[in-house]
């Protein structure tokens, strides 16, 4: 009989836990619950728990407490954080500090349960054999087409790469194409989030260590870049490594060899570099909190992801992947959105970026009874900013840069029907996701404007 998974779920809220607690247990997890931070940080210590779902405002401590002790009791335990929308730059935050994901209040266990998969096959798979997921989308904005044409530039080489970004912009997904365009595809991709390594940890866990060496290394232990070998290592928030770690990593780059903690002898390792960071390392260079040196030698070629506010083309294209994917998860059957929600979609400022989109599109899918998402499925702290900076927009409440076919009845359909199918290289599928409409749809609008099939 297999193992199950072991859930900590930390909310004072003694109706939540109680709610989640019987959901997850007929689904096949043990769980724990507890009402306070203290008893939480004792648990934590204690057991070896598989996930933890925590609140993000607790009587005595918060969320950012907790993250922190757990991942230095066990940097690869993925934290869940739960949250009000409103505290969402809260949430960002908290994913900057090595968070797996939030999940937005009031709760739907179906969601929970989801993300919790979506955390358990992350940790499973943080080492895997190099298969591209299915997951990935690449949207068709000409700054994301720009960024995939680098990405096949620069896959086929052995360059090290410096993805810059905000958080959840994607630059995993984009780390993850470069590996699978490269002649490592086939090896492993190690993922590692800087930003989650405590730093008394962080040589141990980069770098290995023998039994012994120090107080609690009772096993031998091999390091992310011995996993790495023959593949690919994916350093995210490099920006955070100690000045010591920094000096580590510069060497196993020149020498191509890493010394475990106790270690007398050194490993040869054999891995691609790719490093990312939500904020440009020049200024962390000039202020001398890292390397020069280091910087020059991950910035060999530099990507810029762009977030999501800039790329409004890729909205609804992203949405409606999201959409199929809650579609498959909760049995639903969600067609799309009516224009006053695309409408809010498009407005809105994004600043979770692809991340907090999905969660949304999953929360309105979960909640939808019909087959279309209206704006009253939408978080009130969205329609509330769209409201609120309407004069951004335009007479009719649209900006200019919306492509969107519904949203944007006051621009020449043939035009954005012809611009669509010369950025997605005349792929129908992806101009009606990108429009908005159905193929269906599509053609017979082709066929009205004679555009050809």
């Amino acid at each position: 009989m297999p193992k199950k998974n072991f859930v900590l779920i930390i909310d004072d809220d003694p109706y939540i836990c109680n709610i989640l607690k019987k959901y997850l247990e007929q689904n096949g997890f043990a769980v724990e619950i507890t009402y306070k931070g203290c008893s939480a940080k004792d648990l934590i210590t204690r057991n070896a728990y598989d996930i933890i779902l925590c609140d993000y405002r607790l009587p005595d401590h918060d969320g950012m407490n907790i993250l922190r002790h757990a991942k230095s009791v066990n940097p690869s335990v993925p934290v869940v954080i739960m949250t009000a929308y409103a505290e969402i730059s809260k949430a960002v935050e908290l994913i900057k500090s090595g968070a797996f994901d939030y999940i937005v209040k009031p709760l739907q266990p179906e969601m929970v349960l989801g993300v919790i998969g979506q955390a358990l096959g992350r940790k499973k798979n943080s080492v895997n054999g190099g298969t591209f997921t299915e997951d990935f989308i690449q949207g068709s904005s000409d700054e994301m087409l720009e960024v995939m044409q680098h990405v096949g530039i620069v896959g086929p080489t052995d360059i090290t790469v410096m993805i810059e970004g905000e958080t959840g912009a994607g630059k995993e997904y984009i780390a993850r194409a470069i590996h699978h365009s490269s002649n490592r595809r086939k090896k492993y991709f190690v993922a590692v989030d800087c930003g989650a390594i405590p730093g008394e940890l962080a040589n141990s866990v980069l770098f290995g260590h023998v039994k012994g060496s120090f107080t609690g290394a009772v096993n031998d232990k091999t390091g992310y870049f011995q996993e790495a070998k023959g593949g690919t290592l994916f350093l995210d928030e490099v920006g955070n490594l100690s000045y010591e770690n920094q000096v580590k990593i510069l060497r196993a780059l020149q020498e191509k060899t890493v010394t475990r903690i106790g270690d007398n002898k050194s490993q040869k390792v054999d891995v691609r570099l790719i490093a990312a960071a939500n904020e440009s390392l020049v200024k962390k260079v000039e202020a001398g909190e890292f390397r020069e040196d280091l910087y020059h030698r991950l910035n060999e070629f530099k990507i810029q992801v762009p977030p999501l506010r800039n790329r409004k083309e890729d909205i609804i294209e992203f949405a409606g992947r999201f959409i199929d994917q809650a579609n498959k998860a909760f049995s639903k059957n969600v067609q799309g959105f009516d224009n006053d929600a695309r409408e809010v979609l498009l407005k809105y400022d994004w600043p979770g970026n692809i991340r907090e989109l999905q969660n949304v599109i999953k929360r309105a899918v979960l909640l939808c009874g019909g087959e279309v998402i209206e704006p009253g499925l939408l978080p009130d702290e969205i329609k509330q900013y769209v409201t609120a900076n309407r004069n951004r927009f335009g007479s009719e409440g649209f900006s200019t840069e919306f492509t969107d076919l519904k949203s944007a009845t006051y621009i020449n359909e043939k035009e954005l029907i012809k611009n669509a199918l010369e950025k997605t290289n005349n792929n129908k599928s992806r101009a009606s996701r990108l429009l908005g409409i159905d193929r269906k749809t599509l053609y017979n609008k082709i066929r009205l404007y004679n555009l050809g099939e």
